[in-house]
């Protein structure tokens, strides 16, 4: 059996989907194929990374997280949340290679996760709905890779279509597809090839500091369990109540939230120099009160915003790295990454790698 899961672009939407917030992803082209069979041992799997020219066996009934940052941690996590579902699964090989850029903010790991789910539920015939596979694949990175992530990725990777952006609401799970018509303009994303190791820790740190915001707010409003819940209003009125930091924090969700609606209707609107500006805003928002970016990024995205063929750029993914997504008018696209990676070299003496991004649907069987 062949199955492809692809990796995911956020147009605008950054660390409010743990938040219940609202995100807009959508899945591309770039993707991880697998090739998944019965192994002839019941209880004995057999997984093979191509990419990482790398091999782990393991039996069903003794399964436990590697160290982080391992790769097996993934399908493992996947295999784990199967099994808590009160499902059965038998002895499986599984052999994998993608050309989702790692470290770039293109969600390889959910790409993997769900990839794996929908292989495994069709290769053993589990009928697990595909929100619930979305759902195994978001606890599997909780709960082996070590990662407090959002729904996001792994929805966007499980439910992306061709051509289209997916509005999410993470609170209700409630999704639309819309078109991306972009006229005369594209999508550019241009990798910094940096990631630092403060990615994952970082990440779930902010998730604390938002989770320590909303105890503050509970304290005085009724009806809140999430950020989703807060206005502005209510968070100023708390203001001298939160720590600075926890404040920042808060704040930025919630008008993170607000830019991601303000987006679509730009989108729908066909008004892309308002939705350029929220990608500037965005920028400057995750830099200032979010910190997720990093001097590499904020070079990028500052030279793409004052560039006259970028309506707007921003960093894209959890930060410390990965890329920009540019909003670049179509035909100019060789000539603005030959003056950025030119500036880039000068400033940081490596190159930046460009993806063109193509949007596709979501996982699929290729071949049963």
């Amino acid at each position: 059996m062949l199955v492809r899961a692809p990796g995911r672009i956020n147009l605008i939407g950054e660390h409010t989907d743990y938040n219940n917030g609202f995100v807009l992803p959508a899945a591309v082209e770039h993707a991880i194929f697998f090739a998944i069979g019965k192994s002839n041992n019941a209880d004995r799997c057999s997984l093979i990374s191509l990419d990482f020219e790398d091999r782990y066996d393991f039996d069903l009934a003794d399964m436990q997280p590697l160290p982080t940052d391992s790769w097996q941690n993934y399908i493992l996590g996947v295999v784990a949340e199967i099994q808590k579902s009160g499902r059965e699964v038998a002895g499986f090989n599984l052999v994998f290679s993608g050309n989702v850029p790692r470290g770039s903010g293109m969600s390889s790991s959910a790409a993997l996760e769900c990839g794996t789910c929908a292989g495994l539920n069709e290769l053993f015939e589990l009928g697990i709905p595909k929100v619930d596979m979305v759902k195994m694949s978001q606890m599997a990175e909780h709960h082996y890779a070590g990662v407090k992530c959002g729904i996001m990725d792994q929805f966007a990777s499980m439910m992306g279509a061709k051509d289209q952006a997916l509005l999410l609401d993470c609170q209700s799970l409630e999704y639309r597809h819309f078109p991306i018509e972009l006229n005369d303009y594209s999508l550019l994303l241009c990798n910094s090839n940096v990631t630092h190791s403060l990615a994952s820790s970082e990440y779930n740190v902010r998730r604390q500091q938002c989770e320590a915001g909303v105890s503050g707010l509970q304290k005085k409003f009724s009806g809140i369990s999430s950020l989703r819940d807060v206005s502005m209003d209510q968070l100023n009125q708390m203001q001298s109540q939160l720590v600075e930091v926890v404040y920042r924090r808060c704040k930025y969700v919630i008008e993170e939230n607000a830019r991601v609606n303000e987006f679509t209707t730009a989108l729908t609107q066909s008004d892309l120099i308002k939705a350029g500006e929220i990608l500037k805003s965005a920028q400057k928002a995750m830099k200032d009160e979010y910190e997720i970016t990093c001097p590499e990024i904020d070079f990028m995205a500052d030279f793409a915003n004052a560039h006259e063929d970028i309506l707007g750029a921003r960093m894209m993914g959890g930060g410390f790295g990965g890329c920009t997504l540019n909003l670049i008018k179509k035909g100019r696209e060789a000539a603005f990454i030959e003056a950025l990676n030119e500036a880039y070299m000068d400033q940081f003496n490596q190159e930046i790698t460009p993806i063109q991004v193509n949007i596709s649907d979501g996982v699929s069987l290729i071949k049963v």
